[in-house]
């Protein structure tokens, strides 16, 4: 007898419909067979699907068993497909009825006790179910108890979980009447919007918060330059806590990052807070940007919709630096793989920190600087210069003296600062369109040309920079993406002379150290 059950299969943080053929012939002896190209993981179910069959009280087909994950062109990996495999074969056994299967995308890797535990992909899956296709009119999802709630975040789609095979299966007959998984979004995103840290915390460094400012209010890229304990870690871990809170589609989208690469933390259903992710200064390029044979998200991917915090920024490996570069541009990455080409988002906020020199305490007051100038022109000379003008604004972040360390005041609040991001942001969305995603930061040339005109003094002072400190055609349009934030958070519809003086200020390695 021939069943079908509805799967999915990853590829990158898409779900793809894949249906699972199990044909119980009823003649012949052997092992079950599976075919459509099946990972390790799916060959080896065999086993554990006999185990859970047998201790939830069902017998494995005793015949010949043929099972088929369509379309056989597409490579299939992980355990998910334990769940439907095993449903198919009670189905073509005759063992349980369930005529209502085919209106179901089932997923679930199987323990050999018949328990279900939870797998990656969840929320893909239901939005996959939620394209209600005219030839497979879904009726919802049946996944693992553990991602019941992930899944759920997707409207209009019917979501239930299940702890066991026997669940599952008397779901599919029509014996187990369970409600659908409902989950409260805006007590998520109420939760969401509480920070542990605060920009009051950081005494003094009212310059580099100014800058971070500008960089939160536009989605601008920064690389502050100071000196070991200046407060440059402190800033960037805080700069969330300005930034507008995530919206529904944006939550969406870096969920299905994060549950694609099992990295969703149990428990939870969305990420709606924003990402910091800070990897390690030795980290490889697959790391960093994704890849491995597999495709699988990178370190950009996971700080999407976040910020990607790079310390120590000359001691990364130059390889995966210089890969960043194309990633910054596009908002996006894109493996290609001899099988198969996979894009993941990296739209991210960029704060890059970095010493002056390597003893880190050229040009501070406080500790004489040990280094010669070959050895800082080396230094400097591991980020390159393509890169260099990638990165909106550069900063120095200079050390905080004690009397203002133990005796200033507090310093500017991450609520006073968010409050002027808003109203940046709320009139970009005016300028660009309320559904667009579009920032200052990432404006075409055409949109630069046409909102980024500036007067006659700002003309003059912008010409005056690129001649005296030799700026390249990006690095131009740089400044001008900077000034045109500037302008908003100054609530000027046009931008000026002073606004144009303090975006080149903050090219601050465009000119000599």
């Amino acid at each position: 007898m021939l069943a079908q059950t509805y799967s999915m299969s990853l590829s990158g943080i898409d779900a793809r419909l894949c249906e699972v053929e199990v044909d119980v012939t009823g003649r012949g002896f052997g092992l079950p067979t599976i075919v459509g190209l099946p990972d390790s993981a799916i060959k080896e179910s065999i086993d554990r699907i006999r185990s859970a069959l047998t201790n939830s009280g069902f017998a494995p087909p005793k015949t010949r068993t043929t099972i088929n994950l369509a379309p056989a062109d597409v490579k299939k990996e992980g355990p998910a497909f334990d769940l439907p495999i095993a449903l198919g074969m009670l189905m073509a056994d005759d063992q349980i009825r369930a005529d209502d299967a085919g209106r179901f995308l089932i997923a679930g890797e199987l323990a050999l006790d018949g328990r279900v535990r939870p797998i990656r992909g969840a929320l893909s899956m239901a939005l996959l179910s939620r394209q209600n296709e005219p030839e497979a009119p879904w009726r919802g999802v049946i996944v693992p108890r553990e991602n019941a709630a992930e899944a759920a975040v997707v409207a209009g789609v019917e979501v239930y979980g299940v702890e066991t095979l026997t669940e599952a299966a008397s779901l599919l007959a029509g014996q187990l009447p369970l409600e659908p998984t409902v989950v409260d979004l805006e007590q998520l995103f109420r939760a969401a919007s509480e920070y542990e840290v605060d920009f009051a915390d950081v005494r003094g460094q009212e310059h580099a918060k100014r800058a971070l400012l500008i960089a939160a209010a536009g989605r601008h890229k920064v690389l502050m330059i100071g000196p070991p304990g200046s407060g440059k870690t402190m800033l960037a871990k805080r700069l969330p806590t300005i930034l507008p809170p995530m919206t529904l589609q944006e939550s969406l989208e870096t969920t299905r990052i994060y549950s694609a690469a099992g990295q969703l933390r149990a428990g939870d259903s969305l990420v709606a807070t924003r990402a910091v992710r800070q990897p390690h200064h030795s980290t490889s390029v697959p790391a960093l940007v994704g890849g491995r044979s597999i495709p699988g998200a990178g370190e950009v991917s996971l700080a999407h919709h976040g910020v990607l915090f790079l310390d120590e920024f000359p001691e990364f490996p130059r390889p995966a630096l210089e890969s960043l570069r194309q990633v910054l541009e596009d908002g996006a990455v894109t493996i290609a793989r001899a099988h198969s080409s996979v894009r993941f988002p990296a739209d991210f906020t960029l704060i890059a920190a970095m010493n002056p020199c390597p003893c880190g305490y050229f040009s501070d007051p406080r500790k004489p600087c040990k280094c010669s100038a070959p050895q800082i022109d080396k230094y400097l000379a591991r980020i390159s210069g393509p890169l260099l003008e990638r990165i909106d604004i550069h900063i120095e972040v200079p050390a905080v003296p004690v009397t203002q360390l133990r005796d200033g005041p507090p310093g500017t609040s991450s609520e006073a600062l968010r409050a002027q991001v808003l109203a940046a942001v709320a009139v970009q969305r005016e300028r660009f369109g309320k559904d667009s995603t579009t920032t200052n930061g990432r404006m075409s040339s055409r949109q630069l040309r046409k909102l980024a005109t500036l007067d006659a003094d700002g003309e003059r002072i912008l010409r005056q920079a690129v001649n005296e400190l030799g700026l390249s055609a990006r690095a131009h349009d740089k400044v001008l993406r900077v000034a045109r934030t500037i302008a908003d958070l100054a609530a000027s519809q046009n931008i000026q002379a002073m606004h144009v003086a303090e975006a080149i200020q903050y090219r601050r390695l465009d000119r000599n150290l």
